[in-house]
């Protein structure tokens, strides 16, 4: 079919390739990619030496933090996980808040009421049922009303569940950021860059990620193509890249990052970061894979996304953005 056929993972790819043959902000420096590969190598065996990694799909899959997530194995877990990425975007703007402590809290809405995320209740969610859920504000609280209720609309045509979006896939991870972005308007990652529309998915590509990380890559987990997934281009991982000097900001960007100074949504600069930050990634996947690692893209952006978590108070900041797609 048609859907089947758009293989929106590989629109990612093509269009930032293309943003970094245009880009005056920044670019991606051969030295730092080198240097790179190895801190990756070494990350990789400090993770499987903790055994940190299991095996999924064939693939190596990080390792599924149970204590921060609600799982029972069931299709309720997958409707957990679609309201989460719903809500998973910009906690920068409230200081120390972090995506655990949201996954924390709606996983105790969960265990509270297994009813909570049904699909007529989000489409009548509203600001104070939010935030009597997570017990705590959330920057941009009206956009995540609105990707709530969009959920609890679009989920009616699969029958009020998520489970039965993901079978509707037929285990493909491309066929179901297809589906996510189709059925979602929240999750249409996209922008236009220089007069060219270019893609990202974010957020569907991380829910898709997520199904697989948090089912083994079984059941709803199994999809046959999960290395079409690209990095997801968010806030930490190009902070990381940028310190190791994989990243390089020209003058006015860097000192904009530098002093926290926000940066529009959808500007060349905000749209460079992201565009290089999944090239980057693409480009140590290929230099993992000439030193005999043969990874995917996803598994290295786990990586760095860890290491940028423990080092993040140590390093120079992240780009800010006010945005909802990361």
């Amino acid at each position: 079919s048609k859907l089947a056929s758009m293989d929106l993972p590989q629109y990612v790819r093509d269009t930032t390739k293309w943003i970094m043959t245009q880009s005056t902000h920044v670019e991606i420096c051969e030295d730092g990619l080198d240097s790179a590969t190895s801190e990756l190598i070494k990350l990789r065996e400090e993770f499987v030496n903790d055994e940190v990694i299991i095996e999924g799909g064939g693939q190596p899959m990080a390792h599924w933090d149970w204590d921060m997530h609600f799982f029972d194995g069931t299709e309720l877990t997958v409707q957990y996980l679609l309201v989460l990425d719903a809500l998973n975007f910009c906690f920068w703007p409230v200081d120390g808040l972090e995506y655990d402590d949201l996954s924390r809290a709606l996983k105790r809405v969960l265990l509270n009421d297994g009813t909570a995320f049904e699909a007529q209740k989000l489409m009548n969610m509203d600001e104070e049922t939010l935030r009597r859920w997570l017990g705590f504000d959330l920057p941009t609280m009206p956009q995540r009303v609105q990707a709530l209720r969009e959920i609890g609309r679009g989920l009616l045509g699969f029958d009020g569940s998520a489970a039965q979006l993901v079978d509707r896939a037929h285990g493909s991870a491309s066929t179901l950021v297809r589906l996510i972005t189709a059925t979602f308007p929240a999750f249409q990652d996209h922008a236009v860059y220089k007069g060219r529309q270019v893609f990202f998915y974010k957020r569907a590509q991380i829910f898709v990620a997520d199904v697989w990380g948090a089912f083994k890559g079984e059941g709803y987990g199994r999809f046959h193509d999960i290395d079409c997934l690209t990095m997801f281009a968010d806030y930490r991982v190009p902070q990381i890249l940028r310190e190791w000097n994989v990243l390089r900001y020209s003058e006015g960007l860097a000192q904009r990052v530098d002093q926290r100074q926000v940066l529009t949504a959808c500007s060349e600069e905000e749209i460079e970061i992201r565009a290089a930050t999944v090239q980057a990634v693409e480009r140590l996947r290929s230099l993992l894979k000439a030193k005999g690692v043969d990874t995917i893209s996803i598994y290295i952006d786990w990586l760095l996304w860890q290491k940028g978590e423990r080092l993040r108070n140590d390093i120079g900041p992240h780009h800010r953005t006010l945005t909802i797609f990361y």
